[in-house]
């Protein structure tokens, strides 16, 4: 699988859920910057707000957002704002999420930079929250919004609520600005065969991290047939089992040991202070509480009536931590007991590619079955296995992002004939440094087919674990070829057109030049790692000729050859662009390492041709036998 592009997701609200023409010159704002796509905007005339989705690469994702908060604040007037949703501000809030390629630091990095230029260049008081917080006090939204837009003047003025970026002055009309960081927040429901909302919402308070109400005693299946129990005084019952306590400090290690929660964290998700001997004290008399299943994960009940289904409406808010198929397959089981059938999952908005790719290796493990597979087909695995097509169609090129790299309209997205055809013409490019990643793609390709063949027909862990590695790997290099088919006309393009750049003047002969000489080098570097991966292909192809199945072994053969083309083709390609390159020192560099790969490659297509055609002879000899 290649690695993903850089891709982070920005998710800001604005305060006008009604005009319609002014939400449009918001979006319209966010689509001039180049590199970011718009995914969602949902206004709410109830709310008067407007919650907008768009994704792009770093750069143009926080100038984009910087964009947007200044149009909002051109066109919002906060002193005659009102909605249902608490607000602060024409902008209220505007978090990154990390989708792929960059983490949550990255993204509070780019939290810090928006609100330094949203305070100093459109002077809108900022405050940071979440991951971006520069205080503890902060990471919560909710308390930093407390008092909303009507308390903001009089919050301004007490040193503790200065701002982190921009004037501690009341923006009467643009109001304060919430800039942060945070985990992609995955709305997740769970579909039953019920329509019964109580069904739901018994199976949701399991799952959830706040937990529930401690009961004991159940008649049947669902918890809430239970007694309720209380703390009382020399005796605090443990939610999660029968245990009870001498006292709270007991409780707490108790939990700790044999539940891995902190009971403090769970009683303050449910408003229960016990932040003083006082506080803790007060506890007696009060009901005690059990803790869910899952961190990091929030949930209710409810019933759809455009489904006729109860669900589970889930936020899990860091996928990480929670994934999605770990929360159904609880589910599951807990329907199971209870008499019930989950029908299937839904995916409200958006989806991180990664989460969804760990859920398909997660089932295609489960079952036997070797994870390493194209990335559709573990996708696709994902899709079927959690249902979530049941109430409505799954689009994985709009509901995923952060999906691998590919050339959609390029040369592997053609029909194998029609790609032949294509190198076939009279025209320079698809050439032979395509041709000769397209080779060693193969190559891989084979060697992974040879190793998921073979996989779970052994008799040894040790040859599983080996296979199970040559696919991982042989997946990745095969992912990393197929793009260098295209990346490799796109690289000679690039030379081509240095070469029609204009050259009247010394100025622009020298530019000329100078284009032609990096459009040669970026030549260079795409066949030179079509090379190195064929290399790496023909390794694994000698390795699963060792550990795969004999009857396959003509396959893992054919692969390394085929991936020797690719690495003695991609050779060729850089040798006859070095030629043309002025730069001496990069040249000798290009021809060594050259060297070293043909020569390691050589060997190794000897080495693999002499065993394999001893080992057919020996086939061929024990039959006669």
């Amino acid at each position: 699988m290649q690695h993903a592009e850089k891709i982070v997701e920005c998710v800001p609200n604005f305060s006008e859920g009604r005009d319609l023409a002014k939400i449009k010159q918001i979006t319209d704002a966010i689509e001039s910057v180049p590199g970011v796509k718009l995914m969602d905007v949902d206004p709410g005339a109830a709310t008067n707000r407007t919650v907008v989705t768009f994704v792009g690469d770093p750069e143009a994702a926080l100038e984009a957002a910087f964009q947007a908060i200044k149009t909002a604040a051109r066109l919002i007037d906060m002193s005659t704002h009102h909605g249902a949703h608490p607000r602060m501000g024409a902008t209220d809030v505007c978090p990154f999420i990390p989708v792929s390629g960059l983490t949550l630091d990255d993204c509070a990095e780019l939290a810090d930079r928006l609100g330094e230029r949203v305070g100093s260049e459109l002077g809108i008081p900022v405050y940071l929250y979440e991951s971006a917080a520069r205080t503890e006090e902060r990471r919560n939204l909710a308390v930093i919004r407390k008092g909303e837009y009507e308390g903001l003047a009089h919050k301004l003025k007490d040193p503790n609520w200065a701002p982190d970026y921009g004037p501690a002055e009341f923006n009467a009309k643009a109001g304060a600005t919430i800039i942060g960081a945070r985990e992609f927040l995955i709305a997740f429901n769970i579909t039953l065969n019920s329509q019964v909302k109580d069904h739901a919402t018994d199976l949701a308070f399991e799952l959830r991290e706040k937990g529930r109400v401690a009961r004991r005693n159940q008649t049947n299946a669902y918890y809430s047939s239970g007694e309720i129990v209380f703390y009382q005084k020399d005796c605090l019952p443990c939610g999660n089992c029968d245990h009870n306590a001498p006292d709270f400090a007991a409780l707490e290690t108790h939990c700790r040991q044999m539940h891995s929660y902190e009971l403090r964290h769970l009683l303050i998700l449910n408003d229960i202070d016990t932040g003083s001997i006082e506080a803790v004290e007060a506890l007696v008399g009060q009901r005690a509480y059990r803790a869910g299943y899952f961190t990091e994960c929030k949930a209710i009940g409810w019933v759809v009536q455009e489904y006729g289904r109860a669900q589970l409406s889930i936020n899990l808010t860091d996928y990480h931590a929670t994934p999605p198929h770990s929360v159904l397959d609880a589910t599951r089981q807990l329907a199971l007991d209870r008499g019930l059938v989950v029908t299937g999952s839904e995916i409200v908005g958006l989806v991180p590619f990664q989460a969804l790719y760990n859920a398909g290796l997660h089932y295609l493990s489960a079952m036997g079955k070797s994870p390493f597979v194209p990335v559709a087909d573990v996708l696709r695995m994902a899709i079927f296995s959690m249902g979530l097509s049941d109430v409505s169609p799954f689009d994985i090129e709009k509901k995923v992002i952060g999906l691998p790299k590919r050339h959609d309209q390029g040369l592997m997205a053609m029909p194998a004939a029609a790609f032949i055809e294509e190198v076939s013409r009279d025209t320079p490019a698809p050439g032979g440094g395509s041709i000769a990643a397209f080779a060693g793609s193969m190559g891989a390709a084979l060697a992974s087919m040879v190793a998921n063949l073979t996989q779970g027909k052994t008799h040894t862990k040790t040859i599983e674990r080996e296979l199970l590695a040559i696919a991982k790997d042989a997946q990745r290099v095969k992912d990393a070829l197929i793009l260098a088919v295209d990346e490799d006309t796109n690289a000679f393009n690039g030379y081509m057109e240095a070469l029609r750049l204009p050259k009247g003047t010394d100025v622009e002969k020298k530019a000329r030049s100078a284009a032609m000489q990096a459009g040669l080098k970026a030549a260079v570097a795409v066949p030179l790692s079509t090379a190195e991966l064929s290399l790496e292909a023909m390794k694994l192809a000698d390795r699963v000729a060792q550990a795969g199945n004999p009857n396959s072994l003509t396959d893992a053969l054919v692969g390394c050859a085929a991936a020797f083309t690719g690495v003695r083709g991609g050779l060729w390609n850089v040798m006859i662009n070095l030629k043309d390159i002025k730069d001496s020192a990069f040249v000798d560099e290009m021809r060594t390492r050259c060297e070293s790969i043909l020569a390691e490659a050589q060997t190794l297509m000897a080495k693999v041709g002499d065993e394999g055609d001893a080992r057919l002879s020996g086939m061929i000899e024990a039959k006669r036998k």
